[in-house]
């Protein structure tokens, strides 16, 4: 049998622009242009012909997503998942960005105003034909926001799938869009569904998990090389009876089959953006319903269309394109995000936008502008003539967060960049650091134990002052401790300061210098 596999899609229905470093078999390289809607559903198609097949996916299908799908809050994704083949998936952290309730409308259907666009604007919203699962997403009453599992039957074999998000969910999300939800440790959560999917008859089970590894390179057909991350400590821990473990949120891709906790498992990713998709392939003996063989690989997602995707996806960018287009400022040149979510151009670029938008005392008085590195989706290259439009923008920063200017003293404002770090198998990680806004540089060392990794910080050249008060502002997921900056929560006489695009539109708008990139400096 087969199962075909996808993760973080982030609604690409386009093709993206940019072309992908994808490893071969031989471990040679090739840079390719992959993805898109369309050519999605055309590879899914040929892949399962002739085959017992399943489509899942392992979460962030949408959320973080491109203008064409974000304008119109991700419906037209959701339709494309429907029309691809798509089945059962995993909710992942950022089907949570405009809460609960319109992560439960995107299942269910509906035109209900739940956030401050206009739902349902280019046709009805039918929901998802496919099935959410979220095992370890409790409510306030103790049950699961959706299913924690479902069964499959594909020929003889019953196949039992099990599907949840990372526990650390609400610290990447907005709390107030998952108020009330409580996020449950991974392991233990699917281990408790093993036993009742055994007594459905399932004959193998299955893992869909937004969670994951890093390798090198990032995107790996058939190999899981150096493979490190959160996902390891979680496979050590699974009851041997999960013998699939398909994976996401690193946007890292691999397949391979690996011992952990005394079972070999095959672990997969599919990496990001619809650039590839996972063929994985399972053999059972026909008198026992054993599972005897597994293996996978990464098939990169190329040329071909299937043509009633692309009349969607046509439909959907004809309709976003008046917005798309419109030209909101000039950049002498690209303005380049960091491969690696740390200090770049772009991120300096929105920093000094939403300092120039809370400067004023009565929006916020703000000295201070940090920007979450992952908080920057993509390059912003200007036209020929400079020119940068609204479409560009928002491809950079499409979450549509608000500005929020709080009071942080000097040893908090320490405290806070201290949060950027943390320890995963023995290696200290910078996984979202701050990006400081003109005027504030500061310098770390990472080799440096917890809690004394920052060495300097200064502002306008002089030294932040530990008793002295600063006015800080981020947007409204870091306000609230969004990425582990709790700190942050803690800061005083809070004042909104309007849309962190509106604040990138209008600093675009004075055809602002680009940043250099090196307002953090790494101590190696």
């Amino acid at each position: 049998m087969q199962i075909l596999g996808l993760n973080d899609f982030h609604g690409n229905l386009e093709t993206p622009r940019d072309p992908v470093p994808l490893r071969n078999p031989d471990g040679t390289t090739t840079k390719i242009r992959a993805g898109g809607a369309a050519q999605l559903a055309a590879t899914l198609k040929r892949l399962r012909f002739g085959q017992q097949s399943v489509t899942v996916a392992a979460g962030d299908l949408i959320g973080a997503t491109p203008l064409v799908s974000a304008y119109f809050l991700d419906e037209p994704t959701i339709k494309a998942m429907n029309m691809v083949g798509l089945e059962i998936a995993a909710v992942g952290n950022h089907e949570f960005d405009k809460g609960s309730a319109e992560l439960l409308r995107m299942q269910n259907g509906g035109c209900e105003k739940l956030t401050t666009r206009v739902p349902c604007a280019v046709e009805p919203h039918d929901g998802a034909k496919f099935r959410y699962l979220a095992a370890n997403v409790l409510t306030q009453g103790g049950t699961s926001l959706f299913p924690a599992s479902v069964i499959r039957q594909l020929g003889p074999v019953k196949v039992g799938f099990i599907g949840l998000p990372l526990k650390d969910t609400a610290t990447l999300v907005t709390p107030a869009g998952v108020a009330g939800l409580t996020f449950a440790d991974e392991a233990a959560t699917a281990n408790a569904e093993v036993p009742r999917l055994k007594a459905e008859g399932a004959d193998l089970i299955v893992l869909l998990i937004h969670q994951g590894g890093y390798v090198k390179p990032i995107y790996d057909a058939t190999g899981c090389d150096g493979l490190s991350g959160d996902i390891l400590p979680i496979l050590s821990k699974l009851d041997p009876a999960i013998r699939v473990v398909v994976s996401g949120h690193t946007h890292h891709a691999y397949a391979c089959e690996l011992e952990a906790n005394g079972a070999p498992r095959l672990l997969t990713s599919a990496g990001k953006n619809g650039y590839l998709v996972t063929d994985i392939r399972l053999n059972f003996d026909p008198a026992t319903r054993q599972l005897v063989a597994a293996r996978a690989n990464n098939v990169p997602v190329l040329a071909e269309r299937d043509p009633e995707v692309q009349a969607l996806v046509d439909r959907y960018a004809a309709a976003a394109r008046p917005a798309s287009e419109r030209v909101v400022g000039r950049l002498s040149g690209p303005v380049l995000k960091d491969s690696d979510d740390g200090d770049s151009p772009a991120g300096e670029l929105i920093a000094d936008a939403q300092l120039a938008a809370t400067r004023a005392p009565g929006k916020g008085g703000a000295e201070i502008a940090f920007l979450n590195s992952g908080g920057v989706r993509t390059d912003l290259v200007p036209g020929p003539d400079g020119s940068v439009t609204f479409g560009q923008a928002f491809a950079t920063q499409p979450f549509g967060n608000s500005l929020v200017s709080k009071t942080l003293t000097g040893a908090q404002l320490k405290a806070l960049l201290e949060q950027g770090f943390r320890e995963v198998n023995g290696k200290v990680l910078a996984t979202s650091l701050l990006i400081p806004s003109q005027g504030f540089t500061y310098r770390f060392d990472r080799r440096r134990p917890d809690g004394q990794r920052v060495l300097a910080m200064a502002l306008n050249g002089k030294p932040i002052d530990p008793a002295r008060s600063y006015r800080v502002t981020v947007n409204n997921f870091l306000a609230s401790g969004g990425d582990g900056y709790t700190v942050l929560a803690s800061g005083k006489d809070a004042q909104d300061g309007g849309l962190d695009l509106d604040a990138l539109e209008a600093w675009l708008a004075t055809n602002p210098k680009v940043p250099e990139g090196k307002r953090m400096i790494e101590v190696k």
